[in-house]
C-alpha cells in the first residue's frame, strides 16, 4: 500500500487517489500537423523506467487536485510529491552526489 502525500491535505492512503500517468509530457504545439504515427507516439507511448519516475496523481477522495509525484518503479517508495507549478526536484544520486 502506497502512502502518497498531497501537497494541499498531506499523507493520505493510495486509496484516495487516481493515477494519471506519466507527468512532464507536452502537447504538441500542432497536433493537426502529426501523422498517424506520430499521435500515437503521443498518445499511447511512455517511458517506462526502473528507478525514479514522475507520475501524475489526482486526490480524488480528497481536495480533487492534480499533482505529481516521484515514485521508485522498482521499489514503489514515494520520493516525494509536488504541486503541477512547481519544478521537479533533483533527487541526490547514489553515494549523494548530484
Amino acid at each position: 500500500m502506497l502512502l502518497i502525500s498531497c501537497p494541499w491535505c498531506g499523507p493520505r492512503n493510495e486509496t484516495e487517489y487516481h493515477y494519471g500517468g506519466q507527468a512532464h509530457v507536452p502537447y504538441p504545439g500542432t497536433p493537426a500537423d502529426l501523422t498517424d504515427e506520430q499521435w500515437a507516439e503521443y498518445v499511447f507511448y511512455r517511458d517506462n523506467p526502473k528507478g525514479p519516475f514522475a507520475e501524475r496523481w489526482m486526490h480524488s477522495i480528497g481536495c480533487r487536485r492534480w499533482f505529481n509525484v516521484l515514485r521508485d518503479t522498482a521499489t514503489h517508495e514515494v520520493l516525494t510529491s509536488y504541486r503541477l507549478d512547481e519544478p521537479r526536484p533533483e533527487l541526490p544520486q547514489a553515494g549523494g552526489q548530484r
